[in-house]
């Protein structure tokens, strides 16, 4: 499984469509063999999706998100984690324990409505269908 995650200064960045970097994790089981950050070249919103897929990515954890961004990776196949903040390396570490805090209604909409925080189970349903 490949997860990806907005990525800057260490930290998930909140605002997918404005992402420079996603850092890339390729876990088996629930061990991380490998990590790499790559540079988007400036992709913005709807270009990013078709980066995170021909990268191959299964799951994106990522702060905000946009219903449209969300629509695009739906259709792509990637099951989303949204509204995850903090260290990018601790969020995967938090996913692959089943214990990562995101937000199944997360909306990029800069209305600063609130947001209620759910936790991936041991399965991770509603991170991704497949645990």
């Amino acid at each position: 499984m490949r997860i990806a995650v907005t990525y800057e200064n260490g930290e998930v960045f909140q605002h997918f469509g404005h992402t420079e970097q996603f850092k890339f994790y390729d876990v088996e089981g629930k061990e991380i063999v490998e990590e790499q950050v790559a540079d988007t070249m400036g992709s913005g919103h709807g270009a990013l999706t078709g980066f995170l897929a021909e990268n191959g990515v299964d799951l994106l954890i990522c702060g905000g998100i946009g219903g449209g961004a969300q629509m695009a990776l739906s259709e792509a196949g990637i099951q989303l984690c949204g509204g995850v903040t903090g260290k990018a390396d601790d969020a995967v570490a938090a996913w692959i324990a089943g214990s990562l805090a995101y937000d199944p209604d997360v909306r990029c909409d800069h209305h600063g409505e609130g947001h209620h925080k759910h936790s991936c189970g041991e399965d991770h349903q509603g991170c991704h269908g497949n645990g």
